[in-house]
């Protein structure tokens, strides 16, 4: 157990350099959680017979994955990043992935950001190639939640987003601190359990875009309960109430999806 909570201590968060590039573990696990959200829509598309076209999916992917890049970087420099007006005046600095000449990589990215980017993406395509939205989204919700478990994995490999002081016997020691290791929790609760309650819905589905609502309510009780274990970010702290930034907007992503819920449930009974 020893070995385990000083991981850290013996653990580089860099697993090769290609020419000078540093090539982090995060990025690893990034790519792979990529690759894996497209290789689980295939093959949920030929398991349930969803009439979307192999080239039109990989398609989809393409501009969701832009749109999640740019939501997420840009909603964590408006939401949490304290250099917020800086990056606005300096819009160009916001993908640098140099710092004091050093390839270091893009650092800070949000999840909520990410949301909005992918929703816009999501509606950008299907009006442009004339696809049903709630189609895709529900795919999506099917296929990304066990790809996000390798994206909280490369946020532990990298050592950030780490959890509150504990003393806990499988905590992990940052600064001299023992603290939870939330990054484990959030794979487990906001991938691996949320995907068997999103596959156990599509079961029983009534309606299209049922599958994407009820994940996205099932992610935020999940995230909500795993802040609760997460240090709260760093610069905003406790928002109200006693409740992180976090915690907010999953309560707001958390209710905004229960209005989707109504307005489609009712919609599909007339």
């Amino acid at each position: 157990m020893e070995t385990w909570q000083n991981i850290y201590s013996h653990f580089n968060v860099v697993a090769f350099e290609i020419l000078g590039f540093k090539i982090h573990w995060y990025g690893i696990m990034y790519v792979i959680a990529l690759l894996l959200a497209l290789v689980l829509a295939k093959f949920f598309v030929k398991k349930f017979k969803i009439n979307i076209s192999n080239s039109m999916l990989d398609n989809y992917f393409i501009w969701v994955e832009i749109g999640v890049v740019l939501g997420a970087r840009i909603g964590y420099i408006l939401i949490y990043d304290s250099n917020t007006l800086w990056y606005l005046s300096h819009p160009w600095q916001i993908f640098n992935p140099y710092e004091n000449g050093e390839f270091i990589g893009i650092r800070g990215m949000s999840f909520h950001g990410a949301i909005v980017g992918f929703l816009l993406a999501t509606f950008l395509f299907c009006k442009k190639y004339k696809q049903n939205a709630w189609q895709y989204l529900d795919l999506v919700a099917l296929s990304v939640p066990l790809a996000y478990v390798f994206g909280r994995i490369g946020n532990f490999l990298n050592q950030e987003l780490f959890g509150r002081v504990t003393n806990v016997a499988w905590g992990i020691y940052v600064d001299n601190a023992l603290r939870h290791p939330s990054q484990l929790y959030e794979a487990f609760l906001e991938g691996i359990a949320v995907f068997f309650v999103v596959i156990l819905v599509k079961t029983r589905q009534k309606f299209t875009g049922e599958l994407i609502i009820v994940y996205a309510c099932a992610y935020s009780l999940a995230r909500f309960i795993c802040e609760f274990f997460r240090e709260p970010d760093f610069g905003i702290g406790f928002v109200v109430f006693g409740l992180s930034m976090g915690q907010i907007l999953s309560l707001v992503m958390f209710i905004i999806a229960l209005l989707f819920y109504a307005y489609l449930k009712f919609k599909n009974k007339f």
